[in-house]
């Protein structure tokens, strides 16, 4: 089963932070590549290592992060290099697609 999560990065101090708002799992890297590539890391340990009940309790499927713009205009979210910033899909483990699929 692939689920889309969600990916917030922000700059913090020196590094930046990244956050998985459906799953409440958050990390951290010196740039933004490697924020994201340690938040799918956290992300993919979690499912594999969670009982599937605390993934059920965990799980927010329903986040909505709007970008609001000025005079009822909606902007996108931008990288530093002013390219739009992507999502990615994660791959959960076959016992958490399991698990999805009996409730």
């Amino acid at each position: 089963m692939v689920r889309q999560l969600t990916g917030i990065i922000e700059r913090e101090g020196d590094g930046y932070v990244a956050l998985c708002p459906e799953l409440d799992i958050a990390s951290q890297g010196d740039t933004v590549e490697e924020a994201r590539a340690n938040l799918i890391e956290a992300v993919q340990l979690f499912f594999e290592c969670a009982d599937p009940e605390e993934v059920k309790e965990r799980l927010h499927p329903e986040i909505f992060i709007p970008r609001l713009g000025g005079r009822g205009r909606v902007g996108f979210a931008s990288s530093p290099g002013g390219k739009c910033a992507p999502s990615w899909p994660v791959t959960a483990s076959s016992r958490f697609a399991g698990a999805a699929a009996t409730s």
